[in-house]
């Protein structure tokens, strides 16, 4: 069962942009940036956490790690069973190679992110991950020569539609 929205007013907005884009800065830091105390600023932080808004993880640079490749791998399911998704579901999430995986709408069901060590290391990950199993009927892969942007962070609101002049 999906969690109720939080409820966020203008400052929750500025704070969390402000974590988004660097998660060490200080408590005294950030208060200084929206207005309030650091103590403040902890109160907020931790109804966040509490509220499962927030979580910290370390954000590593593929380009800093010898030997990284990453694919954007489409996959098409071979019947619309719930159980064949949930199994293929379960398989994505305890695969450490397996960086993030969305539901599509569409002629495909998945699209899977994964990172290798060379073009044999994708191979033997392809036929574990999209092979062995028998439920998925199709997949492609596009190979990531270079990343444009990487980033996790979310807008916590609506950007404004541009005028027309």
């Amino acid at each position: 069962m999906a969690k109720n929205p939080l409820a966020l007013d203008e400052i929750d907005h500025r704070l969390l942009a402000l974590v988004q884009r660097d998660a060490d800065v200080t408590l005294t830091a950030l208060g200084d940036a929206i207005g309030l105390s650091a103590s403040a600023v902890q109160r907020r932080l931790t109804r966040y956490r509490k509220a499962g808004l927030l979580r910290q993880v370390a954000v590593l640079d593929p380009k800093m790690l010898s030997n990284t490749n990453l694919s954007a791998v489409l996959v098409t399911m071979e019947r619309d069973s719930a159980k064949e998704h949930a199994t293929f579901c379960a398989r994505m999430r305890a695969a450490p190679e397996v960086q993030q995986c969305y539901v599509l709408a569409g002629e495909w069901d998945y699209l899977v992110l994964l990172t290798s060590s060379s073009l044999a290391h994708y191979r033997e990950l392809a036929e574990r991950l999209f092979i062995d199993e028998g439920a998925i009927r199709r997949y492609e892969t596009h190979m990531v020569f270079e990343p444009v942007k990487l980033g996790l962070a979310l807008p916590t609101r609506q950007s404004s539609p541009r005028r027309r002049k």
